[in-house]
């Protein structure tokens, strides 16, 4: 497959504005503050998982409005101290699916809580969290990028960032968990919620994100042919007279804005044929990140990104930062 846009060299040089509400901090700061005020009432109950060498426990914690939003912890069976923790969030679709389904940050000595994403977990893994009807939702393209898309008040992804961000905190009040050695990752969807994650939680020790999603979403739609885009695109060709008030509400929850106000190590992916998060959207995401940052670049990848190479560096990178 060619190139979906530019050379390297002129990704390279890809530093766009950023589009950012006046209000954008206080807007993130108002709503964390009031998802806060809810008591974060987390309960780890172990389940029975069927492996030897990685206990597992059922996690529910309040996310945005008091919802219980439902997770599962990994850690070394047996370990008695506070160990490093990867907290993780799903791709577009996914849910926390089985404990047996992710093994990897558990096997390298790490606690890891991986996240459900409300409403979701019925596209590929399956999941058990349940969306809230939206207040005051508009009409919506079929998935979840256009629910409530018409205010960031009611915006589907304000309630799943606050969920995230809570994650942080109930995974660091498990009496095994490092709460000072925190880091968040994940891949498309998870990558775009781990840059939004580190720039509303100062003190993380890293971030992995992998082909993030949810990044400079006016060049997206410009050059995206595949993917969950397409849904705002769907929206707007219908709603023609939409385009104001749903770019308005984007860029309180672009993943650009985000990474201009994180600090902890970063490491992030592009696949220089990817359809579906295009890379100068994660190029954009990448040279607008304000703490330490690493792009590892996959030249003949989409998608996938680097695959299972890419985990081998991903776990040196934890190794440097969370050890």
């Amino acid at each position: 497959m060619p190139l979906v846009e530019w050379s390297l060299a002129q990704l390279r040089e890809y530093r766009p504005d950023r589009a950012e509400p006046e209000d954008f901090d206080e807007f993130w700061a108002k709503t964390l503050t009031e998802v806060r005020l809810r008591p974060l009432s987390a309960e780890f109950t172990k389940v029975q998982n069927g492996l030897a060498i990685v206990d597992t426990y059922d996690v529910a914690f309040a996310g945005y409005g008091g919802d219980r939003i439902r997770a599962w912890l990994a850690v070394p069976a047996g370990v008695s101290g506070p160990v490093p923790c990867v907290v993780e969030f799903p791709g577009y679709g996914g849910g926390r699916g089985l404990p047996h389904d992710l093994l990897l940050y558990a096997a390298a000595g790490y606690a890891h809580l991986f996240l459900d994403i409300r409403g979701q977990g019925s596209g590929w893994r399956p999941g058990d969290t349940p969306d809230r009807e939206p207040e005051g939702g508009n009409a919506q393209h079929p998935g979840f990028m256009t629910r409530g898309v018409l205010d960031p008040h009611t915006y589907y992804y304000r309630r799943v960032v606050s969920d995230a961000v809570r994650a942080v905190d109930a995974a660091r009040t498990h009496p095994l968990v490092d709460a000072s050695r925190v880091a968040v990752a994940g891949m498309s969807q998870g990558g775009g919620l781990s840059l939004m994650v580190a720039g509303l939680v100062n003190d993380l020790a890293a971030v992995l994100s992998d082909v993030p999603f949810l990044c400079h979403y006016e060049r997206a739609l410009e050059v995206s042919s595949d993917g969950p885009y397409l849904e705002i695109e769907g929206y707007l060709k219908i709603h023609r007279d939409h385009n104001a008030p749903v770019f308005t509400t984007l860029a309180y929850f672009d993943g650009v804005n985000f990474a201009a106000r994180a600090n902890a190590p970063a490491l992030i992916s592009v696949g220089l044929t990817d359809p579906i998060c295009p890379p100068s959207t994660v190029f954009a995401a990448h040279h607008h990140y304000a703490g330490p940052k690493r792009l590892e670049v996959f030249r003949f990848n989409a998608h996938e990104g680097g695959g299972t190479f890419h985990v081998r560096t991903q776990l040196e990178f934890l190794a440097q930062h969370l050890t």
